[in-house]
């Protein structure tokens, strides 16, 4: 049987203060038709297909939308919650989406209870069993250990000891005769940061050991790296990573699908990472603004970091933004910022009794930056004198 396997999709997420929903909306559309042309039996969604657990109508009604497209390509359409979503909300929504035959989990359930979904793939009647383990943070992990494993644990044990327990339990069920699949939303020990994670749900604390994966699972899907990458365990574990990129931190990581063939008795392998081009580019370029402006064309309408190789002064970021409208970050290059001499920028000592105005001290915290500049002095000096006087 083949299936698809996504994640991150993140939407809702606005960079530097710009909205990226028009792009999300091009990137899912690519995807449903992933779906369509390889003629997938599920498609897996492994987690954060919000940026917020309080999104937007707008970005509800696009999930919703393409959840319901996927599921009309005839696949099973299986959706985990990840850290950024609001797990109550999807289990809330899980009746109304599975009379449409989209599964949606939130919370951590026992097997028999939704925590494994069974269905039989269209293409080869064969039995598929998919085990859901959405993402659980650290303070509700012991309470979802003992929902599932039906046993006492104690709080000091290690997350990733739990996250194994949970996993042991929920596919203690998987049979010979069907193929077995995981879909998880967690950081895998050995797994490397896409660069846009949430750190605090990134963290050694939240480390899953390799040995936590089951050996009779054919596929593990996991989310939460925003980065494509295979981990070693004693069966295929793979993250997808985001099909669009989040970040400047990932603007280097491929944006991809993966379509996936699994049969009984054998290990899945995956036969396509299928690349996912609707989502602009994010690129950091470096120059003086003259050097920069000699390469305009060369941008296109890809997304700018701009680090600039020269001192600051004032207007410069209003210079690079007219240049480059798609700057979405400006800022001076370490290398060409102005050194802060403690020493130096310490403010002199005026003499007895002389007391400094306001245009003395700015003129003279410019100096210590190294900002001098008339227009910004005579700039305040006009503006310190409207506030000060009441002339508009």
């Amino acid at each position: 049987m083949r299936f698809l396997h996504t994640s991150d999709w993140h939407v809702g997420k606005v960079l530097k203060g710009h909205s990226r929903l028009d792009e999300q909306r091009a990137v899912l559309r690519e995807i449903v038709q992933v779906a369509r042309d390889h003629r997938v039996d599920a498609v897996l969604v492994a987690g954060d297909l919000y940026e917020s657990s309080a999104p937007s109508a707008d970005a509800q009604q696009l999930v919703v939308q393409v959840l319901l497209a996927l599921r009309r390509t005839g696949a099973e359409v299986i959706a985990i919650a990840g850290n950024h979503d609001h797990a109550a909300t999807f289990d809330a929504y899980r009746p109304l989406m599975a009379s449409t035959g989209i599964t949606l989990a939130g919370g951590v359930r026992g097997a028999a209870d939704g925590g494994v979904v069974e269905f039989t793939a269209r293409s080869t009647g064969e039995p598929v069993m998919v085990a859901l383990l959405p993402f659980v943070s650290q303070r509700h992990a012991v309470r979802a250990a003992q929902l599932v494993t039906k046993t006492p644990r104690e709080a000091a044990a290690g997350y990733g000891l739990l996250v194994r327990d949970l996993l042991a339990a929920l596919t203690a069920g998987f049979r010979d005769d069907a193929v077995n699949l995981v879909t998880a939303h967690l950081m895998a020990a050995r797994g490397k940061l896409g660069g846009g994670e949430r750190s605090a749900q990134s963290i050694v604390e939240y480390w899953v050991p390799d040995d936590a994966f089951p050996p009779d699972a054919h596929y593990v899907a996991l989310g939460h790296l925003h980065r494509r990458q295979s981990l070693p365990a004693p069966c295929p574990v793979h993250y997808c990573g985001s099909p669009i990129a989040l970040d400047f931190g990932e603007q280097d990581d491929p944006s991809v699908v993966l379509v996936v063939e699994a049969e009984i008795g054998a290990p899945a392998r995956i036969i396509a990472e299928v690349p996912i081009r609707s989502g602009r580019r994010l690129r950091t370029v470096r120059g003086a603004v003259d050097e920069l402006a000699r390469h305009v064309e060369e941008f296109g309408d890809d997304y700018l970091r701009v680090l600039l190789c020269e001192p600051a002064r004032a207007g410069l970021q209003q210079d690079v933004r007219r240049l480059l409208p798609n700057a979405l970050e400006v800022r001076v290059d370490p290398a060409f910022a102005a050194p802060v001499n403690p020493v130096n920028a310490r403010p002199s000592t005026p003499a007895a009794g002389v007391e400094r105005g306001p245009a003395e001290l700015l003129h003279e915290y410019c100096v210590t930056r190294e900002l001098v500049d008339e227009r910004v002095e005579a700039l305040f000096a006009r503006l310190h004198d409207q506030a000060t006087t009441g002339n508009a």
